[in-house]
């Protein structure tokens, strides 16, 4: 009994860690972060709850096989079992250890079709949002807004202001208004890329010649931080994603302003600085080897 105790006393605290990890999801983004950011739209709000019912049946599985094999190490030793079964097969073993994991893939397999049909695309979006990877750049449209496009390059570690994270801070924000439907288009110019934005619960592939969609709705005001999440290049580290999120009234505000400020569309010189950032790294890490 004392063993089976212990095991008891295991599996609580492995379900109190799992209950903590639930806990701490809260907690704004940190350095070395081992957790999910805080969800900042309805998308990544379902993918906490659906990484919360997987933490808790994995950990129930965890337990239970760690238990088991305890126990038939302890039960079934020479010591105490000094002639081993002869037995070949057990139909009612049989039927459980079939039937139960094809019960939990059910389990598991709903949520997950739901949250992907969910995620997939919206009908009545109120605003488009198309965007561009390109080496090693974002550019970004808005057809309903006036049809304006700028691109979004990595500030240099040089031109940081005061509370801008490096690699995270581009020299355009995107800016959307926040319970609003976006209908989110990604592409790609060159190479694959990947539009990434964890608050938001939005990761999708840039392909050439392809037009992949999604969509977000951000449910309180902020700013949001994402990269591009396939790797592209030598520059894939310098395309950081900022969507800030702001009132309705000051999104009109914004529109107005940008339609003047982007009229004209010209190539960003950052990325020349980027394509001698990426060169040079990789020439230091052939010379290191």
């Amino acid at each position: 009994m004392s063993l089976l105790r212990r095991i008891g006393g295991c599996a609580a605290a492995v379900l109190a860690f799992a209950g903590l990890a639930q806990a701490v999801l809260a907690a704004p983004p940190r350095n070395w972060q081992m957790n999910l950011n805080e969800p900042a739209s309805p998308t990544m709000e379902r993918i906490v709850e659906f990484h919360n019912l997987l933490l808790v049946v994995i950990t129930l599985i965890s337990v239970f096989v760690l238990a088991l094999l305890l126990y038939v190490m302890f039960r079934f030793s020479e010591k105490r079992n000094p002639t081993p079964s002869k037995t070949t097969h057990n139909t009612v073993l049989e039927v459980l250890w079939t039937t139960i994991p094809v019960i939990i893939l059910v389990i598991i397999a709903i949520p997950s079709f739901k949250l992907l049909y969910y995620a997939d695309r919206v009908e009545n979006a109120d605003m488009t949002l198309k965007a561009i990877g390109r080496q090693w750049y974002w550019s970004y449209e808005y057809p309903d807004n006036g049809n304006f496009t700028f691109d979004s390059v990595l500030v240099a570690d040089e031109d940081l202001e005061d509370g801008q994270p490096r690699l995270l801070t581009p020299d355009n924000m995107v800016v959307v208004p926040v319970n609003t439907k976006v209908r989110l288009l990604v592409t790609a110019s060159d190479v694959l890329h990947s539009f990434a934005l964890p608050a938001l619960g939005v990761k999708l592939d840039a392909v050439p010649g392809r037009i992949n969609e999604t969509w977000f709705e951000v449910t309180r005001e902020g700013t949001y931080y994402g990269q591009c999440s396939e790797i592209c290049g030598t520059g894939h580290a310098y395309m950081p994603i900022a969507v800030k999120a702001v009132s309705k009234a000051e999104f009109e505000r914004w529109v107005a302003k940008a339609k003047e400020e982007f009229a004209r569309v010209d190539a960003p010189e950052a990325t020349t600085h980027l394509a001698q950032v990426g060169t040079q790294s990789t020439a230091e890490a052939a010379s290191a080897n």
